[in-house]
């Protein structure tokens, strides 16, 4: 075997050992999470007051969710999920059954600690509970409401919840890592609807939705 071939194969042999190097979560580190994620509620509203027999129902939403965490130690992390806006249309249900009734946009902060099964290991399950602030904007009525009880005005109060969580970093090379992340989130929330044909009407929505987030991360 040529000087050269021996170069070549120890040059190899490196590499390899690098691309198998995990990505690990280590005490001080900063990680860094983003990609697509999906909120999916498991609504249950109250009645449309004061119409008898009426309630509404929030549809999925899709954004890009990210999220940065801190590594208190190798086992112990402390996270701030973020996301651009997410996006819900609303819809009536019961006697509202078929009423578009409207659009809301929100934000989900949620500031959760976890824990880290396996920090060295190229497979890093982890878990986390903590707490969310819900942020509602762009609360839209819907053409399809406004032609039952006239011009409406939309609005939902901020929520303040608790929130669960777990996910997994599943190793690319060095320095990235694929994730996977499931929450989820105590929102309860009223709207109000300032309506010019029916009056003032509220309704209590407990939104308490699934996100699920996939992606990659890095550290830091």
């Amino acid at each position: 075997m040529t000087k050269l071939s021996q170069i070549a194969i120890a040059v190899t042999a490196l590499s390899t050992g690098m691309a198998a190097l995990p990505a690990v979560a280590a005490e001080g580190d900063i990680l860094l999470r983003f990609g697509p994620a999906s909120v999916m509620p498991n609504d249950d509203s109250g009645e449309v007051e004061p119409l008898a027999d009426t309630a509404v129902e929030v549809d999925d939403g899709n954004s890009v969710a990210f999220t940065i965490t801190y590594m208190y130690s190798d086992n112990f992390g402390i996270e701030l999920l973020g996301a651009l806006p997410f996006e819900h249309d609303i819809k009536g249900d019961k006697g509202l059954d078929g009423v578009d009734v409207g659009s809301i946009e929100h934000l989900p902060p949620t500031l959760v600690a976890q824990y880290y099964f396996q920090p060295q290991s190229n497979v890093r399950p982890y878990i986390g509970a903590g707490i969310n602030y819900t942020i509602f904007s762009n609360e839209d009525a819907d053409s399809e409401l406004e032609a039952v009880v006239g011009d409406t005005d939309i609005s939902l109060d901020d929520s303040v919840g608790l929130a669960v969580m777990g996910g997994v970093d599943v190793d690319i090379n060095e320095d990235w890592f694929f994730n996977a992340s499931l929450w989820y989130i105590d929102i309860e929330t009223e709207a109000e609807l300032e309506t010019a044909g029916a009056g003032d009407l509220e309704v209590d929505v407990d939104i308490d939705p699934w996100v699920v987030m996939l992606g990659v991360g890095t550290r830091f």
